[in-house]
């Protein structure tokens, strides 16, 4: 297999949640935000450090508003990232979305406060005092770009909830290509399991979100809510890992899968494939922040294979063995630009420890923008190998979430998922598409 990127090596320290303001009085409200899906350009779209290295342009973005004044920002949903930040400009006549000198809630964290004095594996490299004695973070990326800044806090709104003092990091816009597009995307929401993320200082035990498969829309969920709409989910229990290992994210959203089938066949592969090794290498994540899913090579190849097998007779492969989409995923098929959906194609069934996760019809190939062959167009296999991107890991991407309502139960120690029509959710919920 290949080898992790180094930037998916950083170590995290634990913070004590006595730094956080109580939010005992928030757990016991719920609340809801649209979500929506936004097209980047891919010059301009920030990864962070342990994210894919390729580049991919379809992003999960809610608004909140920030500050006091309230000033209105847009953050990627990401299941995978610890830190909460957006871009900042600290000037007063730049009207940006968000400007701390705007904002009389916004407060540096100096370098004398303990969340200055640690590390998580958001920074790959050591925060450090800036010549105001302000906690100063670098976030470094794949494509050799970085964002630095300051951590701070600021009062984070709710339609019916004001949260303050909730820690993030205002960096600065210099080391963009495109402020334009900046301003339309702002940062990035963490929401993985680690002390800094925003799920672990809001301090709701639950979280869940729903994705519209066709108009890009979907729902962001803190709480709990009764929704008549829902069937009973399936609850595969999330992996810890205490021992720190090198290939292994701890606070990630870790389930375990232990077999995948295509159709009724599943793969002939030995369950240990799919479990971690000694390194901590091929955990199983669910990321939001990812489009598609990768699998571990040898993994890859057998479904593939048993994909190509059963689509012989209704889909016709493109065979360019120089063009492989977004660096991992090398099955792509022609089809016809005058047809209407996609012909009838077997489903691929991922199957983790209690539950099984169904993935058919058009979350199965995706077209290619601006790439046509004759009358045709190219329409990719959402399954990439891991092992082209030179990660350790299976990521379920979102594209394979879409009209599931999924639920990460922090407090039960379990992610749910069922099929459900999005929209009916939202509208259930009151939430204006």
């Amino acid at each position: 297999m290949a080898s992790v990127h180094p930037l998916l090596l950083s170590k995290l320290f634990f913070i004590s949640y006595l730094f956080f303001p109580s939010r005992s009085s928030l757990t016991s409200k719920n609340a809801v935000l649209p979500l929506k899906i936004q097209s980047v350009s891919s010059s301009i779209f920030i990864k962070q450090p342990k994210k894919l290295p390729f580049k991919h342009n379809v992003t999960l973005t809610v608004t909140l508003a920030v500050g006091s004044p309230p000033q209105q920002v847009t953050m990627v949903l990401d299941t995978g990232s610890e830190l909460s930040w957006f871009h900042c400009k600290k000037t007063p006549t730049t009207p940006l979305s968000y400007n701390p000198l705007r904002s009389t809630s916004y407060t540096p964290v100096p370098c004398s406060s303990p969340i200055c004095m640690t590390r998580t594996r958001d920074f790959t490299l050591p925060v450090s005092c800036d010549p105001k004695k302000l906690c100063h973070a670098t976030l470094s990326y794949a494509d050799a770009t970085s964002v630095d800044g300051n951590l701070a806090y600021d009062t984070f709104r709710f339609p019916d909830t004001d949260l303050p003092g909730v820690i993030f990091g205002c960096m600065d816009m210099e080391s963009s290509s495109n402020q334009d597009e900046d301003s339309k995307t702002t940062g990035l929401m963490g929401m993985n399991r680690g002390s800094l993320s925003f799920v672990t200082q809001l301090g709701f035990p639950k979280f869940s979100y729903c994705i519209s498969g066709q108009d890009s829309t979907g729902v962001l969920l803190f709480g709990e809510y009764k929704i008549s709409e829902l069937r009973p989910l399936a609850y595969t229990p999330m992996v810890k890992m205490s021992t720190p290992l090198p290939y292994y994210d701890r606070v990630a959203y870790t389930v375990q899968l232990e077999g995948i089938k295509v159709a009724n066949t599943v793969l002939s592969l030995p369950k240990s494939i799919f479990v971690p090794d000694h390194t901590g290498a091929g955990q199983t994540m669910i990321d939001s922040g990812t489009q598609f899913t990768f699998l571990l090579g040898p993994v890859y190849t057998a479904l593939r294979n048993e994909f190509l097998k059963q689509t012989k007779d209704v889909l016709r492969v493109y065979e360019d063995p120089d063009f492989v989409f977004q660096g991992a995923m090398d099955l792509c098929y022609h089809v016809e630009r005058s047809r209407v959906g996609l012909p009838m194609l077997p489903s691929v069934s991922m199957m983790f420890r209690g539950a099984e996760m169904i993935i058919s019809g058009q979350k199965l190939l995706y077209k290619v923008a601006g790439v046509t062959k004759g009358g045709d167009d190219i329409h990719c296999f959402t399954f990439g190998n891991s092992d082209l991107l030179g990660i350790e890991a299976y990521v379920i991407g979102h594209q394979h979430q879409q009209n599931m309502w999924m639920e990460y139960d922090i407090a039960n120690n379990q992610v749910g998922f069922g099929e459900v029509c999005c929209d009916c959710v939202s509208k259930k919920l009151g939430i204006d598409l």
